[in-house]
């Protein structure tokens, strides 16, 4: 059982996220709507902000090497992302977290699949979100920009087959106008071979 965090009376686990820790759900998400202020920062961040921002570390330690590449009037932005950081920091009981902030403009992981984490916190800002699909039904879900999803990968304690989720980004190349995503993908500290402490990665 997961130690109290110490700022879960202040980022109360909301009921959809609860259900997580059951061992028949692979998949929780709460709806939100992105109200004007933040809707803008994000809009700002795909025309003037770094095309990734990929660290890990501390809560602290993110948001120091977020301001120092943030542009301007995208203050929400930052506020939303740290607050879902400390969420998921206290979902996943990690002081560590691997925070990725991305433009997406083409097709990326076009191919459903599971991924060789303990838990994944996904959040699309702009454009569509997550597709997902139960692995025994052809229905795919598409999630709504603004909205969390959680997800338990291979490596979450418990998972089983017969429960698991498939998701992958959604396609984008059959779109009939171009559009860029700005997607936040939180996770354990050592996913996808993130070595402890190293610089953050920018590009544009």
């Amino acid at each position: 059982m997961r130690q109290a965090c110490p700022t879960r009376q202040r980022f109360a686990v909301p009921v959809p996220f609860q259900n997580i820790d059951r061992p028949d759900c692979a998949i929780a998400q709460e709806p939100r709507l992105l109200n004007q202020d933040l809707s803008q920062a994000a809009a700002t961040w795909i025309t003037r902000g770094p095309d990734l921002f990929l660290s890990r570390g501390t809560i602290e330690i993110l948001e120091t090497e977020l301001r120092q590449i943030m542009p301007a009037d995208t203050q929400p932005l930052l506020d939303d992302t740290l607050a879902l950081a400390r969420r998921y920091r206290c979902l996943s009981d990690t002081a560590e977290i691997r925070f990725r902030l991305e433009k997406i403009s083409h097709d990326s992981c076009r191919c459903f699949h599971i991924d060789n984490v303990p838990l994944r916190l996904l959040c699309t800002y702009t454009g569509p979100g997550v597709q997902w699909k139960h692995a025994e039904n052809d229905t795919i879900h598409e999630t709504p920009a603004g909205w969390l999803t959680l997800l338990k990968g291979r490596l979450h304690p418990g998972w089983s087959a017969d429960t698991a989720i498939l998701h992958r980004s959604p396609p984008l190349s059959g779109l009939g106008t171009p559009l860029t995503r700005l997607l936040l993908t939180l996770d354990h500290p050592d996913a996808c071979g993130m070595s402890p402490r190293q610089p953050a990665a920018t590009g544009r």
